[in-house]
């Protein structure tokens, strides 16, 4: 996990810049990189070429020695930024044995020789990003076609925007703040994606006339917008309704199968993300999801995955990590899950104060203004600093697995299967705007990488390829929870039923809590108050004219883009934060579902009425 800055100056048929302002664009994105360094502190590199400069902030989790970059191939024309981890290198790299000289060891090398061989086959870029299994973003300049290559992971793990200044020139970063103030345009990079800035000759490459002119008033070629590689059968209901299921319709186990799927998919993912040269562990809050990830860990921490089991791990106790308010339900349910699962395990408490003294730095880091991402990447951002203070520089987490699975409360009341699938389709392509955005650079602010397995693109497939039914918290006779009888099945009920032997039966079946209420309710509910108190009814009946992009709907959003508007003041930036109303992190859509939502907006889970235990 790194950060990295792209600037391009590509023109047409033109000369290459002149050596005076090729270096006042250097040191100009040298800036520009500095402000990303928290995400990559353990190296600083960068290459300047005719029309391309690329700036890379190292955080070294694999070949911490030699896997420094930019990359650069082995014929020199070829230049490399990426951030994230490539988890089959391993694999690639053996099938370009005897065609391509790797120079490193860093997994991220092998998107060179797959570049080079997907141009040599015609430009199939989609074909080509889909070998990848990993998380990353990346910035590819090739020297010799003076054309670029960008491109992002399927679910948007890994955070990369895009931006254009006023003379027309085109950048690309790993955050938003390193675009601000020098981009007069800036969005993000749509997940899932790719843009090629080569020529039409390729069948895949797209171009257009960028209608910002450069300094000497020519237009500059440019693709159009960046083009999805990432397509898959299951976003279509009609691809799943017709699955096997595990359960009849009473809840009964009718194919065992699929459950047993579930499990061994999970368990592969885990095994491939455990590929570290340094210290590792894993977030446990106590719910089921970082519980599953936990135990699964532990099954594999004692010996290297890199070497096949032959090597014994070079640091073989796997340590957790719990954040919360003294006595919150988290740290209580995480302690009986490490006790069980036997990781050495670290509680991190904080105070509200703490956490509100800390909440300009973690919007800061978090770029943005939604109000559920900065509930709970404060609580993360306070974790993380103690993480790293510990030399862990890697950590797994449960991320990802209430989309494919509908953990979420509010998934109780989907009115049939359809709609509930539908909603977990809408969920996972918006994970990169929340859940993904607060994993990544809450940890990444102290140089923490985040890996979450349930996002594994695998495993991605065989939890939205289940039949939806055995998905829903459907209507049964009998006990479905450890806690007693209910007439509706617990949520994530296959999940909790594929690893209820691996930990304690009071965690494998805890009710769903959202980590920013789990970390201890005062907490919430010491920023709604606080909100309502430090901003005027005067301010708020104002905040269309105060704020006309995105105008908050809530005291305590106008809050947070208080703090942000003076971080970020572009109106671009503003834009690139999405602005949906939900009801326990629902989408606007499914507050159809119920009559009551419609005049909700609260991301707590505890809005759940008669379906939260501890519900308002």
């Amino acid at each position: 996990m790194c950060g990295f800055v792209g600037a391009f100056d590509l023109d047409s048929g033109s000369q290459p810049i002149g050596e005076g302002l090729r270096e006042e664009l250097r040191a100009q994105v040298l800036e520009m990189s500095k402000k990303i360094r928290h995400r990559g502190p353990d190296w600083s590199g960068i290459y300047t070429g005719d029309n391309a400069i690329l700036s890379h902030e190292r955080l070294s989790i694999v070949d911490p020695l030699s896997g420094k970059q930019p990359l650069v191939s082995d014929d020199n024309k070829i230049i490399l930024a990426a951030n994230g981890e490539i988890y089959n290198h391993k694999e690639l790299r053996e099938s370009f044995k005897g065609k391509y000289n790797f120079r490193t060891g860093s997994d991220c090398e092998v998107v060179i020789p797959l570049y080079k061989e997907c141009l040599a086959g015609g430009g199939d870029f989609a074909a080509m990003i889909e070998k990848l299994s990993g998380i990353f973003a990346f910035a590819l300049y090739d020297s010799e076609h003076d054309s670029y290559l960008i491109a992002r992971d399927e679910i948007g793990v890994i955070p990369l925007y895009q931006g254009w200044d006023k003379n027309g020139r085109y950048y690309v970063a790993s955050e938003l703040k390193a675009l601000e103030g020098e981009c007069v345009s800036i969005e993000e990079f749509p997940n899932g994606s790719y843009l090629y800035s080569g020529g039409e000759s390729l069948p895949l490459a797209r171009t257009a006339l960028l209608t910002t002119p450069s300094n000497g008033g020519h237009p500059r070629n440019a693709p159009a917008s960046p083009i999805r590689w990432y397509k898959r059968p299951w976003e279509s209901y009609d691809a799943v309704k017709a699955a096997p299921r595990a359960t009849d319709d009473k809840g009964e186990i009718i194919n065992p199968s699929v459950i047993e799927k579930v499990r061994n998919g999970l368990e592969a993912a885990v095994k491939a993300q455990l590929m570290s040269d340094v210290p590792y562990g894993v977030l446990l809050s106590g719910g089921l999801d970082s519980s599953i990830i936990a135990a699964i860990t532990q099954k594999y921490s004692k010996k290297r995955v890199e070497t096949d089991s032959k090597e014994g791990a070079w640091w073989p106790q796997l340590h957790s990590f719990a954040v919360g308010l003294e006595g919150s339900p988290d740290l209580i349910a995480a302690q009986k899950a490490a006790d069980y699962i036997g990781t050495v395990h670290h509680e991190v408490h904080f105070t509200i104060q703490e956490a509100l003294d800390a909440l300009p730095d973690v919007i800061y880091h978090i770029e943005t203004y939604d109000i559920t991402t900065v509930r709970a990447s404060t609580p993360m951002y306070l974790l993380a600093r103690v993480i790293k203070s510990m030399g862990i520089k890697m950590v797994l987490s449960g991320e990802g697995s209430d989309e494919l699975f509908g953990g979420y409360l509010y998934f109780h009341k989907a009115p049939n299967a359809q709609e509930f699938h539908e909603e977990l389709v809408r969920k996972m392509s918006k994970l990169h705007l929340y859940d993904c955005l607060r994993a990544n650079k809450s940890l990444m602010a102290w140089g923490v990488e985040g890996r979450v397995p349930f996002l594994d693109k695998d495993f991605i497939d065989i939890a939205m390829g289940l039949n939806p039914s055995d998905k829903m918290n459907i209507k049964i006779e009998g006990p479905s929870s450890a806690s007693g009888t209910t007439s509706q099945r617990i949520e994530k009920w296959i999940l909790r039923k594929a690893f209820e032997d691996l930990l304690p039966e009071s965690i494998a079946w805890r009710q769903k809590e959202q980590f920013s209420d789990g970390v201890g309710y005062s907490w919430i509910d010491t920023l709604k108050k606080m909100a309502e108190e430090k901003v005027s009814d005067a301010e708020f009946a104002r905040r269309e004219n105060r704020f006309p992009v995105n105008p908050p709907k809530t005291k305590e959003e106008y809050y947070y883009r208080e703090i942000y508007s003076r971080l970020f003041p572009s109106d671009s930036a503003a834009k690139c934060v999405p602005h949906e109303a939900g009801v326990a992190c629902s989408t606007a859509k499914a507050l159809e579902w119920d009559a009551a939502w419609k005049n909700m907006d609260e991301p707590s889970g505890r809005a759940i009425s008669g379906v939260h235990d501890k519900a308002y």
